[in-house]
């Protein structure tokens, strides 16, 4: 039986190590970290993740590529089968430090899906060697995508991203935000673009973005879902959430 914990694969003496993991709908990882890189791989169901310097959604089809020593946490929204690939430090001259939301090729997955069928300690100088330089090569060439919503290090802005993590729907906008954390609206505006690469609107609307699918992925009906990230019409929702997913989706 293929072990279940993270734990033993991070001193396995192959450059990639495959593990499948199945979790119930609102399991939650906990904060942590691993010696390795890991590539968290959405097989089916929607995850999150958080770490100091963002915030993810990973649905179907997409993986959070994390680099080593990185503290992250995972939710899982609605049953999730995890797939993660757990990878040495040095193949990669220089991990960049920031977590990456990937689009996961055909290639990619089937790779994945077959070094899981290997031993752990696979040949590599045969099939399981082939698929593990398949997979980093694959990771490589992987794009990137924009489902992230990055956090500021200004500790006001912070504060403030930190609030609308806590409450998408939360009505006050920029002016009553500046006034809540002591900060002009043009300095509030023009930081809060240097620090995350967004507008304060565009950084909101796209957290409501994930806020909204984690609660599609639990099953949450479609006026319930819009109540919950501040929008009092679910066709508007919609509408938002068809924009912003051709942009976030790269």
């Amino acid at each position: 039986m293929r072990s279940v914990t993270a734990a033993d694969y991070q001193d396995v003496p192959r450059p990639v190590a495959v593990m499948d993991k199945a979790f119930a709908q609102g399991s939650r990882t906990g904060a942590h970290s691993h010696k390795r890189a890991q590539l968290l791989y959405a097989a089916s169901g929607l995850m999150t993740a958080a770490a100091a310097h963002g915030a993810w959604v990973v649905p179907e089809g997409h993986a959070l590529l994390i680099p080593p020593g990185v503290e992250h946490e995972v939710a899982m929204h609605g049953p999730v089968a995890m797939r993660s690939a757990y990878l040495a430090a040095d193949v990669v001259p220089e991990w960049p430090a920031r977590c990456r939301v990937l689009k996961v090729s055909a290639l990619l997955e089937a790779s994945l899906a077959a070094l899981a069928e290997e031993p752990v300690v696979y040949d590599e100088g045969a099939r399981g060697g082939h698929l593990a330089a398949l997979i980093l090569d694959e990771i490589a060439r992987a794009p990137e995508t924009s489902y992230v919503a990055p956090m500021p290090a200004d500790a006001r802005l912070r504060r403030l991203c930190e609030a609308l993590v806590d409450d998408p729907a939360a009505a006050a906008g920029l002016d009553d935000w500046a006034v809540e954390i002591g900060m002009s609206r043009r300095t509030l505006t023009r930081r809060f673009r240097e620090e995350t690469g967004l507008s304060f609107g565009d950084w909101r609307a796209r957290l409501r973005l994930f806020a909204a699918m984690a609660r599609q992925a639990r099953g949450e009906e479609a006026r319930e879902v819009a109540a919950g990230v501040g929008y009092a019409d679910p066709r508007a929702l919609q509408a938002m959430m068809r924009r912003l997913s051709r942009q976030t989706a790269g």
